[in-house]
């Protein structure tokens, strides 16, 4: 396990924007959300799978200009000392919740509290736009970032069966919401 004493969490920058993806290491595919609907509230199990595998997501090719210095988007960035461990982007959406597009934590830094950093970060960041809170998406599949948005306070707030249609390995995108 690595140290994260000098853990900070610092806007991109100009200078940042060639580190933006060096969080962006591969994760585990242990099992998938099984979500129900009762009445009102979406609950759910798990389905651990017999097999584990990993998945990667490619790097973001974005305009990462866009989100420097601006009111309605951000990128955050984790440095434990000069390396850049974990980020999150968040954007204001149209319903007053913070949008986190993608977080993101680096292999070796994980179960280390760089996540709950990031979504504190995020949740301040929100705040001082008077937003009523943070929402995201998942994959069904994705059962550990699933967890950990639990830990964190999301709940799981919708599901779409049609999201991911094109994609043969996932079913459901998930929606998952914490209030302020």
């Amino acid at each position: 396990m690595k140290e994260t004493k000098q853990l900070t969490i610092r806007p991109l920058s100009p200078e940042s924007i060639p580190l933006v993806n060096e969080a962006n290491d591969a994760f585990p595919i242990i099992g998938r959300i099984v979500p129900q609907f009762s009445g009102t509230a979406w609950s759910y199990t798990e389905e651990l799978y017999k097999t584990a595998t990993e998945t990667h997501f490619p790097d973001d090719r974005l305009d990462w200009s866009t989100y420097i210095d601006h009111n309605d988007r951000i990128v955050l960035l984790a440095f434990s000392g000069t390396s850049c461990i974990g980020q999150i982007r968040l954007v204001r959406d149209w319903n007053r919740f913070a949008y986190i597009e993608n977080i993101a934590v680096k292999q070796s830094f994980r179960k280390l509290g760089v996540g709950h950093q990031l979504v504190a970060a995020a949740t301040k960041w929100a705040q001082q736009r008077e937003l009523i809170g943070l929402s995201l998406e998942a994959q069904d599949d994705n059962l550990i970032a699933c967890r950990f948005y639990e830990r964190e306070g999301f709940v799981l707030g919708g599901v779409d069966s049609l999201k991911q249609s094109v994609n043969p390995h996932i079913n459901l995108t998930l929606y998952w919401y914490k209030l302020f």
